[in-house]
């Protein structure tokens, strides 16, 4: 995990080597299945075992620092910039596919937010939209908005 650590930018490579590393760890299988509910009064050893087993697991799965990878992610939606002369639809499907990864990574940033950044992120080129955008109350959803600028 050392060399591959989360940037911002890598999110499904870092999401596949954690998942090998926690596959060869024999601890992936926190990330898929839910937390066990308490253990019934006539637990058996085994079940016992199986569940403290499950909670050490998930505990060192948890170390993973979340917050961390979701301050890279939120920073680089922050700070992306569309240059001047670029394409508009690579620019767009790129913060469409961060505001997925700051949603999967429960980010909670208003709608409103998402689109702010998104306008905000583009060259004084499409200053004239982004009134227009603005004054006309056009609220559209995101991929309407990336449509919109293409």
């Amino acid at each position: 995990m050392d060399t591959n650590k989360f940037n911002g930018t890598n999110y499904t490579d870092w999401l596949r080597n954690l998942r090998i590393v926690l596959d060869f760890e024999n601890q992936g299988y926190v990330l898929d299945k839910p937390l066990p509910t308490a253990l019934p009064e006539r637990s058996s050893p085994e079940e016992r075992l199986t569940f403290d087993k499950w909670l050490e697991d998930n505990r060192k799965v948890d170390a993973v620092p979340d917050r961390h990878i979701r301050y890279a992610a939120t920073k680089t939606f922050f700070r992306t910039k569309m240059a001047e002369g670029s394409s508009v639809q690579s620019h767009g499907v790129k913060m469409l596919f961060l505001v997925e990864k700051l949603e999967d990574l429960k980010a909670e940033l208003e709608n409103d937010t998402y689109i702010d950044v998104i306008l905000q992120s583009l060259p004084p080129a499409y200053d004239p939209f982004i009134v227009n955008y603005n004054m006309n109350g056009l609220e559209k959803p995101m991929h309407e908005l990336i449509n919109m600028l293409v």
